[in-house]
């Protein structure tokens, strides 16, 4: 088992070692199907859709199981719930078809959607108890901190797999990592990492329920937790310091200053004025109102997650191929996903919601574009709009694009807000 071994070092997680205690021969392990049959069975999920309100009754009951504290929940260590799956691209071609793009590589909406399923799974592991084969708990995504990729192309035809594990633990909340690997030449090398943060409701999904603490092992596993911590400190620093609440800063109001003089139309200057309403686009621009694409979502039955709400990773799928053809349409070339941040789950969207999704160019830098997608439900009866969902994706493009320029104030603010989130992304890879 010595090349066992050696691809296991090369795992990116820390408890790659614990795998290989006790097994002899390659383990054989779930793929996603078995992935989403476990989440149904845990929680009790009908397949029917018509049997989904007697579920969520029968759901109600499991209120009794759960811990009035924290202290009294048994604490977990981080290789109770690392879980390891295989995506069998290569050895069963049936499933291809369901994950292939157009050029010929591996569509990531799809894979957004397996590590959703996967990080509430990790999450449910973490949170067993030995008597209960039902979980009391509804575990749902709350945010995808970021996913940063290493590799531009996912191949269709080689065999994928997931690792991962609770990184860190609040007292309702739980932070995930997971990696995403692609077998080459019998080696497996990584693709992918990603964040998310779930968070557990009660059985019927209305208020916070308490979770397994989380105790360290090695200093590398405290060392993940501080870092958990401070991922919670950052994003609350950063939504304190949101364009919404707070005016830019001096260095940004001077840029979109800048901005503003480079399109004034100053050819009146011959009678000395310059209008301010008179605005021109400089050269090798677009403006900001016409690079955007909008898109509209039917949410049928089939789209919905265990606690039948629709998943969200079908929403984050939705949300980045609008965000893919936005950036494609753009750069009028072929966009390469490079990171995926801060997607925050504002609400729950319901079967037969009507979701309107809006992509809009927001920043670029030579051959970077940074798209942010607007998701809402429109509730056709009180013809209200609810935004469920903001996505932040950045894209690679095969050649230079041109610049994006924003006209107005709001535009400005969003400028900004896609520039803070490109230079946060820089920083990261």
């Amino acid at each position: 088992s010595a090349y066992r071994l050696s691809t296991m070092r090369k795992l990116p997680s820390v408890l790659a070692r614990t795998l290989t205690s006790g097994t002899s021969g390659s383990p054989v392990l779930p793929d996603m199907s078995e992935v989403r049959s476990r989440l149904r069975d845990i929680v009790g999920a009908s397949t029917n859709w018509r049997d989904h309100v007697q579920a969520m009754q029968e759901r109600k009951a499991l209120h009794t199981l759960l811990a009035k504290r924290q202290e009294d929940l048994p604490p977990r260590r981080m290789k109770d719930s690392y879980l390891e799956v295989i995506l069998p691209l290569g050895s069963q071609p049936e499933i291809r078809e369901k994950y292939l793009n157009v050029h010929n590589s591996v569509r990531f909406g799809r894979i957004l959607e397996d590590l959703d399923s996967l990080g509430v799974l990790i999450c449910y592991t973490h949170t067993k108890q030995e008597m209960q084969p039902r979980s009391p708990l509804s575990i749902v995504t709350a945010l995808v901190d970021k996913i940063n990729l290493c590799k531009k192309i996912i191949y269709p035809d080689c065999d994928i797999k997931f690792t991962g594990n609770v990184s860190w633990v609040g007292r309702t909340s739980m932070e995930v990592k997971m990696h995403m690997l692609q077998l080459h030449d019998g080696d497996y090398s990584p693709v992918l990492d990603a964040t998310f943060v779930m968070v557990a409701r009660d059985p019927e999904n209305k208020r916070p329920a308490f979770v397994n603490p989380l105790v360290p092992e090695t200093p590398e596993e405290e060392e993940i937790i501080k870092q958990g911590e401070l991922n919670k400190l950052k994003r609350i620093d950063f939504s304190t310091a949101s364009l919404l609440k707070m005016a830019p800063t001096a260095e940004e109001r001077n840029i979109v200053h800048d901005i503003f003089l480079n399109t004034l139309d100053t050819r009146q200057e011959g009678e000395g004025t310059v209008s301010f309403r008179s605005r021109k686009l400089p050269p090798n621009s677009v403006w900001m109102e016409d690079a955007k694409l909008k898109g509209l979502q039917i949410c049928h039955p089939q789209e919905r997650n265990i606690f039948n709400r629709i998943f969200g990773g079908f929403l984050m799928r939705k949300a980045f191929e609008l965000g893919w053809a936005t950036a494609c349409s753009y750069g009028c070339s072929r966009p390469f996903i490079v990171s995926v941040d801060d997607i925050m789950f504002q609400r729950p969207v319901e079967v037969g919601s009507l979701l309107l999704l809006s992509g809009q160019v927001c920043y670029t830098e030579k051959n970077y574009i940074q798209v942010r997608v607007h998701s809402e439900v429109y509730d056709a009866d009180t013809r209200e709009h609810q935004t469920t969902n903001i996505f932040h994706f950045t894209f690679i493009s095969e050649n230079e694009v041109p610049r994006v320029v924003p006209k107005t104030y709001g535009e400005s603010m969003l400028y900004l807000d896609g520039k803070r989130h490109f230079a946060a992304i820089m920083k990261e890879i």
